[in-house]
């Protein structure tokens, strides 16, 4: 694919480069924090916060979950994570709440996201838009129409401040402190993140938006996105993040809260692009009532590990969830990502989506899970796994769980490996297109129905990161 594809009317990530994601800021402000976690960092979060003292105390149950958890023994190795070498709390502008104009945001930070393209796809195409750079949200907006019919799209350090029984209601209580290690990590540390409650009956007709940047050598990024859909309200929310290349280790453990009740609908985009030097292990999760559908779009590249199941927990009786992604390897990447989906509810249905594509060594892993409880009557789940493996060094692996507890309930599982169609290459090439831009023409025809999912802009991204990827930019 030519760049001329990727300059389309409309396109406002069209010359994005290598560059625009390892662009490196000063980072002078380093020197105020020190590497490590402990009982002393997690007080000083908390009391630089001002958080009321029920939130430091779910903090610090957290870390005595986080020291008495083992890392996980499956998947990818973990061993060369080192937590003493990682920052976990920096701030690079003392700004409570972020900043209310972009105008003022400090120029080096607000050069980084306009390289990104974030104020533009701000003015055109989002309802609302929410950035973090480093531990601590800079910036967040909302037009004024959702916010005169009780949308509240916040910072989440100023969610705590300002709605603390809603937030008290929801935090951790989908994903718990004591899931696994990195959720109790998640609970001891987490910093800034998003907090979005679309009230019932409110169907938001533009998307909103985070974009989470680290900018540091050995940072640590904890955001938490608690995001609660009210009866028969719909929205749709997109992430994206990205990080410079420094040559040693950073660490990414996010979490993510979905709570969409009777009705209502959502979906859930991200496009991750951390570094190789990033170890990426992000949970997300949503609790799905009777009636309600969510809906989960993802793209996985540029981390050196990665490790994310997004899951749907179909609680009430008709509920539904669709999970779509991709995943791209490269040289030294894994990307160990998949879909795990609980159905409890009766006449519920999922459908997983799931492409890979490993390329110069790199090995993608689909790893699924599938539950259906005795009481998921009439349940009904479809699992497609397509891997596309681009060289003869490079690995794909598909590792799905089905169980299935109730006999009144019909489960179809599809796994599909391939390669690149010397014919369709040679075809492409003897009208005149060189090799490599064939290849990618492949490529991004196999990636289609996921990325098509994305709105138009988010699309052009992707497809210009897989661009990219297939050139050998990634660094």
């Amino acid at each position: 694919m030519n760049n001329k594809v990727s300059k389309r009317k409309g396109a406002i990530f069209s010359d994005l480069d290598r560059l625009a994601f390892d662009h490196q800021d000063p980072s002078d402000y380093m020197k105020k924090f020190s590497k490590g976690v402990n009982r002393e960092l997690i007080e000083m979060i908390s009391s630089d916060k001002n958080e009321p003292i029920w939130m430091q105390g779910l903090r610090l149950k957290a870390f005595e979950y986080f020291k008495k958890i083992p890392l996980p023994t499956w998947g990818p190795d973990l061993s060369d994570l080192d937590f003493d070498e990682i920052c976990f709390f920096a701030k690079a502008a003392d700004q409570k709440g972020g900043f209310a104009n972009w105008k003022v945001v400090p120029d080096y930070i607000k050069k980084t996201f306009e390289r990104l393209g974030i104020p533009e796809a701000e003015r055109r195409i989002l309802a609302g838009v929410g950035v973090q750079y480093e531990s601590e949200s800079i910036y967040h907006s909302l037009e004024q129409e959702w916010k005169d019919l009780g949308v509240i799209f916040a910072d989440f350090d100023v969610a705590v401040q300002e709605h603390p029984d809603l937030v008290r209601r929801y935090f951790m209580k989908c994903v718990p402190a004591n899931d696994h290690k990195f959720a109790a990590l998640h609970g001891a540390v987490w910093s800034g993140g998003t907090f979005l409650y679309i009230p019932k009956g409110v169907k938001l007709k533009k998307p909103l938006q985070a974009y989470f940047r680290m900018n540091a050598q050995n940072m640590g990024q904890f955001e938490h996105t608690l995001i609660v859909v009210e009866e028969g309200a719909e929205g749709h929310y997109i992430e994206g993040c990205s990080a410079p290349k420094y040559g040693s280790n950073a660490l990414h453990a996010g979490c993510v809260e979905i709570f969409v009740k009777k009705g209502a609908k959502f979906r859930y985009s991200s496009v991750e692009n951390w570094s190789k030097d990033t170890y990426n292990l992000n949970t997300k999760r949503a609790i799905v009532d009777e009636d309600a559908i969510m809906e989960w779009v993802g793209g996985n590249m540029g981390s050196g590990v990665t490790m994310l199941y997004p899951c749907s927990i179909l609680k009430g009786d008709r509920s539904c969830a669709d999970h779509l992604g991709i995943a791209f390897a490269n040289e030294g990447q894994i990307q160990d990502t998949g879909a795990k989906i609980f159905h409890l509810g009766q006449n519920t249905s999922s459908k997983v989506t799931m492409k890979s594509i490993s390329k110069g060594g790199g090995k993608s892993i689909y790893r699924g899970r599938i539950h259906i409880a005795k009481t998921a009557k009439k349940a009904m789940s479809q699992v497609e796994c397509d891997a596309l493996i681009l060289d003869e060094n490079s690995i794909s692996e598909t590792l799905p769980s089905i169980d299935i507890q109730c006999d009144d309930s019909t489960t179809n599982h599809e796994a599909r490996v391939g390669r690149l169609n010397e014919e369709d290459i040679f075809y492409l090439t003897t009208r005149g297109i060189p090799q490599e831009q064939a290849e990618a023409m492949i490529v991004n025809g196999f990636i289609n129905p996921i990325v098509r999912e994305l709105p138009l802009e988010y699309a052009i991204e992707m497809n210009r990161l897989i661009e990219m990827e297939m050139e050998d930019a990634i660094g």
